[in-house]
């Protein structure tokens, strides 16, 4: 006999069309993260990105791309900077030309194919930015989709993509629910954002994180309860994005607004 609790979620499932664990539909609490890897070994690398501080200048872009081989000039990167504009009639405009590799530096926001568009100061109701990367999923579904094994997740939570095995069909791209995976213009496979992992293993920073100059971005071990990082993912209200597909993102944002997907 099935109960109310238990309809309403298999319902829910069946209404959506998606195949997601009934786990998605719960409430996020990072301090469950603990709990389910305290026999998993000392170190999980975790991000945390402060809204609050973030002010667009792009730093952290540009780095990312110099220290991990991707062409300054391609249309593609590892990590970016969306602005968010909501007007007082409560439309949302977003944007990221070229990642924000050069910052935002006028008040032009660019519509794709559709032009640019200029929104008048007393029309805006609010703005910031938000800066987005690989999220690390605990439950990465690139990892599952990857035929030959070349997207893969390391003892410490990072999902790495091995170039030489990487055959470029494209299925972890189409895979990934958070759209941060790409074709290499020079190698042709799969890339993204691998929190810098040949550094933050040699107990240095990732790139984005040492160019930030507001602090936005900090890389810490969810493993280590002393960790500042954890201090504030355990402690103060912290959100995920796409919370619903039961990925368990290890990226969390401090500030995230509700007009963020």
């Amino acid at each position: 006999m099935i109960d109310r609790r238990g309809f309403c979620k298999k319902a829910l499932l069946i209404a959506g069309g998606l195949a997601i664990p009934i786990s998605a539909l719960e409430i996020f609490d990072p301090k469950n993260l603990l709990a389910e890897k305290d026999d998993q070994g000392k170190v999980r690398w975790a991000f945390l990105v402060d809204t609050y501080n973030c002010v667009g200048c792009g730093f952290c872009v540009k780095a990312c791309k110099v220290e991990n081989e991707v062409p300054l000039d391609a249309n593609v990167t590892r990590t970016w900077v969306e602005r968010y504009i909501l007007t007082r009639a409560g439309v949302p405009y977003i944007d990221s030309p070229k990642g924000a590799r050069d910052g935002f530096t006028g008040k032009k926001i660019s519509l794709g194919e559709e032009g640019v568009i200029e929104i008048r100061d007393e029309d805006i109701s609010k703005a910031f930015f938000v800066p987005k990367l690989c999220n690390q999923c605990d439950n990465p579904p690139c990892v599952q989709v990857c035929p030959v094994g070349a997207t893969y997740q390391t003892a410490d939570g990072v999902v790495l993509v091995d170039r030489d095995w990487c055959i470029g069909c494209g299925y972890c791209i189409m895979g990934c629910p958070y759209g941060v995976r790409f074709f290499h213009p020079v190698y042709h496979v799969a890339e993204k954002c691998n929190f810098c992992y040949h550094r933050i293993t040699k107990e240095m920073k990732s790139a984005c994180v040492d160019a930030c100059p507001f602090g936005a971005r900090r890389i810490g071990n969810l493993r280590d309860p002393n960790d500042p990082v954890t201090k504030i993912i355990m402690s103060e209200r912290v959100a995920v994005l796409k919370e619903e597909y039961g990925t368990k993102p290890q990226v969390f944002y401090l500030g995230l607004s509700r007009e963020v997907r």
